[in-house]
């Protein structure tokens, strides 16, 4: 049901936890499950410099998370508005239908972060 790259990030995410110092904290929610991601961001000089997550909720979810904060550490956030829900899914070797909402939660975080740091 879930394709190695999803299971890998559910099983060892990358940058799950806090960040000291972020400089941008946002918090994205899918009423209809109930999955809840909030991402913090170091932004220095226009660029994200480094990305963390914590989630609460599904395998997919948490294995969205997680590849977000690498597809968004370096990036200008000017770039950031490229990581859509399509490219989630691709990254992660495609998502059942059933969980593809969690790469519009991961869609949905990107949208509140460039929104604020705006």
């Amino acid at each position: 049901m879930f394709s190695p790259a999803v299971l890998d990030h559910f099983q060892n995410p990358r940058n799950a936890g806090e960040l000291p110092g972020a400089t941008t904290v946002v918090e994205a929610t899918n009423p209809v499950c109930g999955d809840i991601l909030r991402l913090a961001v170091r932004v220095e000089n226009g660029r994200i410099a480094e990305a963390r997550f914590q989630t609460r909720g599904c395998v997919t979810s948490i294995a969205c998370s997680s590849l977000l904060t690498e597809l968004l550490a370096g990036r200008l956030l000017a770039e950031a508005d490229a990581i859509t829900p399509q490219l989630i899914g691709e990254r992660l070797g495609g998502l059942e239908p059933s969980t593809r909402h969690a790469a519009q939660l991961a869609r949905d975080a990107v949208e509140a972060l460039l929104a604020q740091a705006r």
